[in-house]
């Protein structure tokens, strides 16, 4: 099978309704439970990492479903309003919750959501690719650079972290995995230093944060973990030859 097949229809549709359950179901759940709201990639969607001691709970999707896993009972909720889902989990999506400056708002929570099981589950493929390439790039790079823990941040629907990278002292280098946005309307990999810098060859700085690679550009490569590794390693040697 295509380990990166192409996206299916109705994939912009969906990953803005699979924002809102991320922001203001899975993570307002964390965030109840622990004060944090990183999310991680999962199979067929997302998931909140395990909290608790004897009674685990674990909130996560898999396309078009929402799975409540709580002292070893599981609970699925199919994603039709935000609402019901917030029955299901247990938040009050009237309480105060803030996942970042661009994060979704609430909206309607009894508005039907429009999430597509097989779309939901491709975002789920590319995130999990995205967290692989990663995990590799950050051992690569060693502890010295000082990678934070690879997330999905709900704000801005991407798999990321960031790492000290560069000629300068303190100079920081965000790594990550984007589902696409009002930008690029595809899931890309992406490298935005945190200053001005653009050393190098100018044809990498294809974007104006930085350099992305698409997922078009990927399915074109005999090896697209190969292909995405080697992308980020580009980037972060020109930027450390300054």
């Amino acid at each position: 099978m295509d380990a990166l097949p192409p996206p299916p229809p109705g994939l912009a549709t969906t990953r803005t309704a699979l924002q809102r359950v991320a922001t203001h179901i899975v993570a307002r759940r964390r965030h109840d439970l622990t004060g944090r709201f990183g999310l991680r990639a999962a199979p067929g969607g997302l998931a909140s990492p395990a909290v608790g001691g004897h009674d685990v709970e674990v909130v996560r999707t898999d396309g078009d479903v929402l799975l409540v896993e709580r002292g070893g009972a599981v609970t699925a909720t199919r994603m039709t309003t935000l609402a019901d889902l917030a029955a299901a989990a247990g938040v009050d999506l009237a309480a105060p919750f803030a996942a970042g400056h661009d994060a979704p708002p609430v909206g309607d929570p009894a508005a039907p959501l429009g999430v597509g099981a097989d779309a939901a589950r491709a975002l789920g493929r590319w995130w999990c690719f995205a967290t692989t390439v990663l995990d590799e790039v950050t051992a690569w790079i060693g502890p010295g650079a000082t990678p934070t823990p690879v997330q999905l941040w709900p704000e801005h629907f991407d798999v990321a972290c960031d790492v000290a990278w560069g000629p300068a002292e303190g100079m920081r280098a965000n790594l990550g995995g984007s589902p696409g946005d009002g930008s690029i309307d595809e899931p890309y990999l992406y490298l935005g230093p945190w200053d001005a810098a653009r050393p190098g060859d100018p044809a990498y700085w294809n974007a104006s944060f930085g350099a992305v690679l698409t997922l078009t550009a990927l399915r074109g490569e005999e090896d697209p973990h190969a292909a995405a590794v080697a992308f980020l390693q580009r980037g972060l040697g020109l930027l450390a030859a300054g």
